[in-house]
């Protein structure tokens, strides 16, 4: 593979050397699927740039993105690079209030709005300045959102000449999900694009051959990463999901051979499978010769993931006891660490030096290091050039030696391998006046079939306690009596085994089941599927001295 010092250079090379090699794969509806070859590809954003530089734009202005993943979202930021702009991802499930944010900070010029879920664009609509230029995508939402893509392309010329872009520009401004707070725009160079794609295409090989199954948002860091740059850089051919309903139809269309996730879907993937056989069954089967093999075959298939040599997870941490469910199957389940600060490049999982509870050790060219504070802090070639408009925050997170302030306390081993044991701002203090750090208790928890996701809480109480959302299968059976009796059961053996694992000051007292569905749309998640702690807690923290009272291992709340 000829090392360039862009991903632009290097797809205009792949335009060059192989113009009809299908690239992009867009499903239209049912069975009617589009696809764009490298050199359609590139006329499309020729002509769309062409278009951007007739509206006068000076260079450099920042042009937003909001849709969810599909070929024009790559189409079009390849068109606003290569006419000198810098893209702005607005991601596809955000309040009205965060989108305006957005758009005002960056100063976005116009806003290509696409593929968008009727339910959060109503609200997040609200947000849309009426006097942006807009265009629209195939899909679009209902109501006039600007010039459509197809009537931009059918009038316009292709940009004269496209800009070339320097290593150290700024190619895009990603702003942060974020748990509390405003989000803060991440600036990033092409060269922090360009050189942690080169590493983690030569870590895995990932080459012209690979298949790719795009569904995480883009505007997410990781995504970004895998769904666009990398394709651009290597060649990896791409296919879009369709929609939550067709996603199984289309991973068994795409075939992937690698496959990126969020620890949230992975955990879904296997409580399907449980729901399917009992644990200790597939389990059994699983260990027969032979048999075991065509087992886990079998279910690999089911999960359209029988062709993947590489899937990884990232965004937060995974339980131990589900990557290695998934290694048993088969799957190269790989546990990655990083942050949009450093364009992800910092951590990962290496077959046959994993250690559980560990992450894994840094990736080439990235160095990690432990501050007096306990926090992890890292050196990578991914780093940001700082927050838009944001010295301050810019200052508090970087040393003035370069390194990265992660904001996650860690550990490193005698073979360099790092383990994550909890936020810096996420530690809460208990009556008595002990440290508790949450996210490892919440990983212990969510290993369990019952449980979804968790939030350990409990600052000025004598112990830790947790308010859980139950798995979709655990929710259909606590409808009835006899299911919440059997859940709780399960659940009250969870606590005696979660409590054994950690230090007696952090010992849960409770597990709160609440009736609420914690959605990216009802504020409760990111768009990242991570919980927003602050959210959870003001939710409930009312009823937390109720809990506390009521002398009961588990709290049935809104049901």
């Amino acid at each position: 593979m000829t090392k360039h010092d862009t991903i632009l250079k290097a797809f205009l090379s792949h335009c060059e050397k192989t113009p009809d090699e299908v690239w992009l794969t867009q499903p239209m509806g049912g069975d009617e699927i589009k696809t764009f070859t490298y050199k359609q590809a590139l006329e499309e954003a020729q002509k769309m740039a062409g278009y951007l530089e007739s509206k006068g734009f000076e260079k450099g202005s920042k042009i937003a993105i909001c849709s969810k993943n599909c070929a024009w979202w790559v189409i079009a930021d390849i068109a606003i690079w290569i006419s000198g702009h810098v893209s702005v991802p607005v991601y596809p499930t955000l309040t009205g209030e965060t989108v305006a944010y957005i758009l005002e900070h960056s100063g976005s010029k116009l806003l290509f709005v696409g593929k968008l879920d009727k339910k959060p664009w109503d609200e997040m609509k609200s947000g849309v300045p009426a006097d942006i230029a807009k265009v629209s995508f195939p899909f679009k939402p209902e109501g006039d959102w600007g010039e459509t893509w197809g009537d931009v392309i059918g009038k316009t010329e292709p940009i004269k000449a496209m800009v070339e872009r320097s290593a150290d520009e700024m190619a895009t401004i990603i702003y942060t999900s974020g748990s509390t707070g405003k989000p803060k725009g991440v600036m990033l160079n092409f060269k922090a694009l360009t050189v942690t794609t080169q590493g983690m295409a030569n870590l895995y090989n990932i080459n012209g051959k690979d298949r790719y199954l795009s569904y995480l948002p883009l505007s997410h860091a990781m995504e970004r990463w895998f769904g666009e740059c990398l394709p651009m850089y290597c060649g990896e051919k791409v296919w879009y999901a369709d929609s939550l309903a067709t996603f199984g139809a289309d991973l068994v269309r795409a075939k992937p051979t690698i496959f990126m996730s969020v620890p949230r879907l992975w955990t879904k993937f296997h409580q399907g499978v449980l729901t399917k056989m009992p644990e200790k069954e597939l389990n059994f089967l699983m260990s027969i010769p032979i048999i075991g093999w065509l087992v886990k075959r079998k279910v690999l298939k089911g999960l359209g993931l029988d062709c993947v040599r590489l899937a990884g997870s990232g965004s937060a941490p995974i339980p131990q006891e589900l990557l290695e469910w998934y290694r048993r199957l088969g799957l190269n389940l790989q546990e990655g660490y990083g942050m949009t600060e450093n364009f992800n490049y910092s951590h990962c999982s290496m077959p046959g030096r994993t250690r559980a509870g560990f992450v894994g050790e840094p990736v080439p060219d990235v160095q990690h290091r432990i501050s007096e504070e306990g926090e992890i802090q890292v050196l990578s070639p991914g780093i940001m050039m700082g927050y838009y408009k944001n010295e301050k925050a810019t200052n508090e997170t970087m040393c003035d030696d370069g390194w990265l302030r992660t904001g996650d306390r860690g550990e490193i081993d005698e073979k360099n391998r790092l383990k994550i044991t909890g936020r810096l701002k996420e530690i809460f203090k208990t009556s008595k006046g002990k440290y508790v750090s949450p996210s490892p208790i919440e990983n212990k928890l969510n290993v369990s079939s019952r449980i979804e996701l968790s939030c350990v809480s409990g600052s000025g109480h004598p112990q830790p306690m947790a308010v859980i959302q139950l798995s979709e299968a655990a929710r259909k059976e606590a409808v009835e009596e006899k299911g919440r009796t059997a859940i709780e059961a399960e659940l009250e053996e969870l606590i005696k085994t979660v409590n054994a694992q950690v230090d007696p000051h952090e010992a849960l007292q409770l597990l709160a089941i609440v009736k609420d569905e914690w959605q990216p749309e009802n504020g409760f998640l990111t768009p990242t599927q991570k919980i927003k702690r602050g959210t959870i807690e003001d939710a409930y923290k009312a009823k937390y001295d109720e809990w506390y009272c009521a002398k009961k291992k588990i709290i049935w709340y809104g049901w």
